[in-house]
């Protein structure tokens, strides 16, 4: 049997479980962003760095506002959601340098939903061979890089068009000055 080792995994492990929706909570711990891996909030949606990776960079946009109906989004949140995911793909083209991009969302359970209440969609680098024989026969990941360090990487770049994109600023706590 292969170990794969990931410590960071404790702090998951450890923490308070709560009632309701990791989706809508996450965000409004405003005291925790970094902690919580989110990238951007904006009026609408916001980004947050996957915690359980299929590979470095995979990022989520999600509606602040708690549905799992895809048809029931307003205007605002198709448009910020869209505008989110464009953001998205080009920081990681900036910073990773995919190949590919796989953008998608998994809409009930039997479409693979992990969290079926409140929809999102993946942003997913790809690169050729990602999916070798490692995943495919080990059926285990290698996630090169650690989250936090991800997150390090990719909030400068989020900051940065926030600043200068006319994207609603996210009022991180880390930026205030």
């Amino acid at each position: 049997m292969e170990h794969v080792w990931a410590p960071w995994r404790m702090k998951f492990i450890r923490r308070k479980r709560t009632d309701g929706c990791v989706f809508c909570t996450l965000p409004s711990e405003r005291d925790q962003l970094r902690e919580n891996l989110i990238l951007h909030l904006g009026a609408e949606c916001f980004v947050i760095l996957n915690r359980y990776p299929y590979t470095c960079g995979h990022l989520m946009v999600i509606p602040h506002r708690h549905t799992n109906d895809f048809l029931s989004l307003t205007s605002a949140e198709t448009a910020e959601s869209t505008r989110l995911q464009q953001v998205s793909i080009g920081i990681l083209h900036e910073t990773y340098r995919p190949e590919g991009i796989n953008i998608g969302m998994n809409l009930g359970k039997s479409a693979g939903a992990g969290i079926r209440e409140h929809l999102h969609w993946h942003v997913i680098p790809r690169w050729v061979g990602d999916s070798n024989f490692l995943p495919i026969v080990g059926n285990t990941r290698s996630i090169p890089e650690h989250l936090v360090d991800t997150y390090d990487r990719l909030r400068p770049l989020f900051r940065r068009l926030e600043e200068g994109a006319g994207i609603a600023p996210s009022g991180h706590p880390e930026d205030e000055p």
